[in-house]
């Protein structure tokens, strides 16, 4: 019998698979389930995120989870109603100690929930709302009623004398929560406890998604040259992303010329001129996992001061890269990233996310974070199965050039795997003169 990694069989709640073998490369299958391979099972996925939920919370001092982050509601429960949710705050769910979630939706949403999601008790598939960004205004009395009702949920289910975790929601309902008898106290860090270690299935959701990034970088690779302006670029990758089969492409960075320095995480419409440096972040999601993936370009030719930029970059980064591996502490990898004053910045939070490292998942930013403001005084340590980006940034002499590179890894037992595969080892020159 093949007891590979890819087998449900082998799957303990809690853990990542025993039996994969690191030393292989971790597949990026395509879109379509198909019957002769085992590709991502995503019943496995929903019972290892559900189970990994229930341990961080047995290991807490909460007896509930109340979530309205959308990322927390679907790695609970699998439910998802599209990106039009993501900021409407219009959807909660609850767990109670050891029983099912109940997920609460809006309007028809919760329908069809009981009609497709199997996986799911029907009678805990509620439609609600609440305030929806305050829109509806807490004096009609919708908070009041939930809040009563997710009281007795967890009083029935024992748990009314334990505090009741929250990820957050709007202030008028954590004053509805308390005025219904609840202790209500930070409930995000147990989720993201939960959410640290990936599974084989999360693995290669995140894997697929750095693919289709490796795509897109590509199509870049050749477009780039005098004429075409950032915000073509972003537009040519958003419809790219989509046709591969993206859920969300959340944002696209593209920044050029002067405007490298210093780095402003948008995009305009500066037309690309010869001798650029231009640099690009990808950051789009596949079946929710998703992508922070930079690279920097060059149109048509380089000066030394851009190829000694990207060089020092690369180096920095090298060297983080090169301390991952489970058992060490995000510390030791933050102090292989230059002092904030070694690439002209004040102080390290105005230098914050330029020499960065940060979990990826059903959000952007999970754990472990990585950086010389938070990580040197408080450290956390690094475990197989956490996949995250490293980023680095360098401002070339030339006083308006900048590199700007990152990478995304998977811990492994023995250190980690580079998943973002478009070659950055040198400075890429797009359509070279």
């Amino acid at each position: 019998m093949n007891t590979n990694a890819l087998n449900p069989r082998i799957l303990q709640p809690g853990d990542i698979d025993p039996n994969w073998r690191w030393d292989k490369h971790i597949p990026a299958f395509g879109h379509t389930a198909v019957d002769f391979e085992r590709r991502v099972d995503h019943d496995r996925l929903r019972r290892y995120r559900l189970s990994r939920t229930k341990d961080a919370l047995k290991k807490s001092n909460c007896g509930s989870l109340l979530t309205f982050d959308v990322n927390n509601i679907r790695y609970i429960s699998g439910t998802k109603i599209g990106e039009w949710e993501r900021d409407k705050m219009c959807r909660f769910a609850l767990l109670c100690g050891d029983d099912e979630p109940y997920v609460w939706d809006f309007g028809s949403a919760a329908v069809h929930h009981r009609e497709y999601c199997d996986w799911l008790d029907p009678d805990r598939m509620r439609a609600g709302v609440v305030g929806m960004r305050g829109t509806i205004p807490p004096s009609f009395g919708l908070m009041k009623r939930y809040a009563e009702e997710i009281a007795s949920l967890i009083k029935k289910a024992g748990m009314a004398d334990m505090p009741v975790g929250v990820d957050y929601a709007e202030t008028a309902m954590f004053f509805a929560l308390q005025e219904a008898g609840l202790n209500v106290v930070d409930g995000q860090q147990i989720m993201l406890s939960a959410r640290e270690i990936k599974n084989i299935d999360e693995i290669q959701l995140l894997n697929q998604a750095a693919s289709m990034v490796d795509g897109v970088y590509d199509m870049i690779w050749h477009e780039l040259r005098p004429g075409i302006r950032e915000n073509d670029i972003v537009a040519m990758s958003n419809k790219l992303l989509y046709e591969m089969g993206s859920d969300d492409v959340e944002a696209i960075n593209a920044i050029s010329g002067e405007r490298c320095n210093p780095h402003p995480h948008n995009f305009t419409d500066r037309l690309f001129r010869p001798g650029d440096q231009a640099f690009f972040d990808i950051l789009q999601s596949y079946q929710g996992y998703r992508t922070c993936y930079y690279r920097t370009f060059n149109i048509g030719r380089a000066t030394p001061a851009q190829n000694d930029a990207y060089i020092r970059c690369r180096e920095w980064l090298d060297n983080a890269i090169a301390l991952i591996k489970p058992g060490v502490t995000t510390d030791v990898v933050a102090k292989a990233f230059p002092k904030c004053e070694e690439f002209g910045f004040p102080d390290e939070l105005s230098a914050f996310g330029l020499q960065f490292g940060h979990g990826l998942g059903l959000a952007l930013h999970e754990r472990p974070i990585i950086s010389r403001a938070v990580s040197l005084d408080n450290p956390m340590e690094i475990q197989t199965g956490m996949v995250f980006a490293l980023e680095t940034y360098c401002p070339a002499t030339d006083g308006y050039s900048a590199a700007r590179i990152e990478e995304e890894v998977v811990v492994t037992d023995t250190g980690c795997k580079v998943i973002s595969l478009f070659p950055a080892e040198d400075l890429p020159i797009a359509n070279r003169y």
